[in-house]
């Protein structure tokens, strides 16, 4: 089901919009809504225990590209953004550091971009205290999101590149953040349709196909972008284009884009010269953390 089908459902039967996803999701697949959400409260005790247990520390990579991000950012006083963007950030790069480091994550929406919900999910709850029905209910829209594009294009960027990866999990947090603070669905569909917009066409290049660069850092950056992307939808700015039409952009993108572009570790960052020397040096076993 399109999104502008479920706002339509919504407001025609004047209920909370993320009670209708649940009842669209019973349709679906027989699910009951009442454990659909026991389960997605269960992921969010987990997601902020991962954020919590990981957050600032120095990790120990599969192949030590990164791992010391998280504690340097941690220590950092930023000089521009908010407290609640710094959280966001520096828990977004603990949860991508721990999920490199092969320790427990909740892969929302993939494994890679792991970071972007975490962070979001853990700077509400810290900075801002949402109360924890709140957050169920913003987990349940921004997982209907997601939903939609896994649907309509893929959410594996060796399918359709990092946006579908990275932009499908900024455009999940940045929806969240609204639904969160409005229960407005509406103004959550503009902030993730002006999140794939920013994100659209990003392409999917780990060094050596391992997720640590340019991923992690990658995460941290999409938790802003979600961010600046919820406050102009909260302002009321809107997304021209709707946010249907927008993934259906997106699908089309990224079937465009070529192989070597899409996590084959071959193109983007991943040929360049500094990223074919530090391949050579995993072969000599030689790599400085970065």
């Amino acid at each position: 089901m399109k999104f502008l089908q479920l706002l339509n459902v919504a407001q025609k039967a004047n209920q909370p919009f993320h009670e209708v996803v649940l009842v669209e999701q019973m349709l679906e697949d027989g699910s009951d809504p009442l454990e659909m959400k026991s389960k997605v409260r269960s992921l969010l005790h987990t997601m902020l225990e991962v954020a919590e247990y990981n957050y600032g520390k120095i990790q120990k990579t599969l192949v030590g590209l990164c791992g010391n991000n998280a504690y340097l950012l941690s220590l950092y006083e930023p000089k521009v953004m908010s407290e609640f963007m710094h959280t966001a950030m520096v828990a977004a790069l603990s949860v991508a550091e721990a999920n490199a480091s092969m320790k427990k994550i909740v892969a929302c929406p993939t494994a890679g971009s792991c970071g972007v919900m975490h962070g979001m999910i853990y700077a509400l709850a810290k900075v801002t205290q949402i109360d924890e029905d709140r957050l169920v209910n913003g987990l349940i829209v921004a997982g209907i999101f997601g939903d939609i594009i896994a649907k309509t294009v893929s959410i594996s960027g060796s399918v359709a590149g990092c946006q579908a990866e990275i932009g499908t999990a900024a455009a999940m947090a940045s929806a969240m953040i609204v639904y969160v603070l409005t229960q407005d669905a509406e103004k959550s569909s503009h902030a993730a349709a002006l999140c794939l917009k920013s994100l659209m066409g990003l392409v999917c290049d780990p060094i050596g196909g391992y997720v640590e660069v340019p991923c992690v850092k990658r995460n941290a950056v999409a938790v802003a972008v979600a961010i600046a992307s919820a406050e102009m939808a909260l302002s009321g700015i809107k997304s021209v284009i709707p946010f249907d039409e927008v993934v259906e952009a997106m699908a089309k993108v990224g079937k465009s884009l070529p192989e070597e572009l899409r996590e084959t570790g071959r193109g983007g960052i991943a040929g360049t010269k500094t990223a074919c020397s530090i391949l050579q040096s995993f072969r000599s076993g030689v790599v400085e953390e970065n």
